[in-house]
């Protein structure tokens, strides 16, 4: 029988997606799950970008242009002039997702064995992409203590090799919530110039922003303009998930000429999800101040309640829609699986997503969960109430 590839069985299992089918058992046993392992807005799509799909009536639904469609491009150059990014629709190109945006930026700049600096804990599929993409994470930690404040400085250049080429921020961040500031952001850059390295940046919480502080994009940085890789989606700005399209930014034409023979490879992104992204881009303010009082009071529910669990710590992040908290466990991975196969309360339990999963660096993240408060105020203090008796009862507590 054929073996499967060496890279295959080094593509890491999804934290956020592992324990699904431990879920849907629980899900057959009558448990009610409460989801907060995943990002996955309950806000409602906006009106005017459902709106644009019911309308549409498309004979044949061919190609786009590899780079996206042109109309939708022009839009966008719109939509990041009001952000305080000046673009042509030359710089951008339209992926498949965020996701792709990713594997064009590890793929045109990066060669294989080259490291990225991350700071961790950080988005899981990281790892993923760069398996895919025969580049090496090099991690960089961050403390739950500050919050997941940007590593110091000094910090980055101890690891900084001749096969560095890039460091890599998400900002707001997924999974811990930290919004790096304009202070942070220009110091990182003054690293990159020096050692002429790329700066990707996954701004797609860029919306996400709460107690008043507002974010400010690494497009916006000075100097680096030609070292500066913008990833974009439509995802969680539009509570879109499923339409699959995401943005591929760079003011260096060398860098989007290189990424356009990826895109030019798979074709074109898909036709529908770039008519509803057009369409999304005229959503108006008022969806997006409700959504963020929503967020904030959710966020508040969760971070309120594990902060009064004896032994739990939680930070109190400024932006996306997650938090990874701190927990008297032994083994995330086990706690984790141990809620949907053994435990309920009331008949209900909570299904979250082992921080291990977010850290590169093994043995981290072992007492920590992401928790995405993506639910309805109600069903979170729920979701809390399971978390508080689950850890009075796990076997593993510490």
């Amino acid at each position: 029988m054929p073996k499967i590839s060496k890279k295959g069985e080094a593509m890491p299992a999804s934290p956020i997606r592992k324990l699904v089918p431990y879920s849907e058992k629980a899900k057959k046993r009558g448990v009610h799950v409460y989801h907060l392992n995943i990002g996955q807005p309950d806000i409602e799509t906006p009106e005017v970008a459902r709106q644009a799909i019911k309308d549409c009536d498309i004979k044949v639904v061919e190609y786009t242009h590899s780079a996206g469609l042109l109309s939708y491009r022009e839009k966008l150059v719109e939509y990041y002039k009001t952000v305080g990014i000046e673009l042509t629709p030359d710089d951008i190109i339209v992926t498949n997702g965020g996701s792709e945006a990713i594997l064009f930026a590890f793929n045109s700049c990066l060669d294989p064995d080259d490291e990225v600096i991350v700071p961790e804990p950080f988005y899981a599929n990281y790892n993923g992409f760069s398996n895919s993409a025969g580049v090496k994470v090099k991690p960089i930690m961050s403390s739950i203590e500050n919050g997941f404040a940007l590593p110091p400085i000094e910090e980055f250049e101890k690891i900084i090799t001749p096969k560095t080429k890039a460091i890599m921020v998400c900002n707001p961040n997924n999974p811990t919530g930290y919004l790096y500031s304009k202070e942070e952001l220009e110091k990182l850059s003054q690293i990159v110039e020096k050692h002429d390295l790329f700066l990707f940046a996954d701004e797609v919480y860029r919306e996400f922003c709460y107690d008043g502080v507002k974010h400010f994009s690494v497009m916006e940085l000075k100097n680096i303009e030609q070292n500066v890789v913008l990833l974009d989606s439509v995802s969680k700005r539009y509570s879109a998930c499923g339409v699959r399209v995401g943005a591929f930014i760079s003011k260096n034409k060398e860098v989007i000429q290189t990424a356009m023979k990826f895109a030019q490879a798979r074709l074109s992104p898909p036709t529908y999800g770039q008519i509803l992204g057009e369409a999304a881009i005229s959503t108006p303010k008022s969806y997006f101040d409700m959504v963020i009082d929503d967020y904030v009071a959710r966020r508040n529910c969760v971070v309120e309640a594990i902060n009064q669990m004896p032994g739990c710590f939680c930070p109190n992040p400024k932006g996306a829609f997650y938090v990874v908290a701190r927990l008297p466990i032994d083994n995330s991975d086990r706690f984790c699986q141990w809620l949907l196969e053994e435990f309920n309360f009331n008949g209900k339990t909570v299904m979250l997503a082992p921080a291990t999963g977010f850290y590169s660096t093994k043995g981290q993240g072992l007492d920590e969960v992401r928790i995405s408060y993506c639910l309805k105020v109600d069903d979170l203090k729920e979701a809390m109430i399971c978390l508080a008796e689950a850890l009075k009862v796990y076997p593993g507590r510490k």
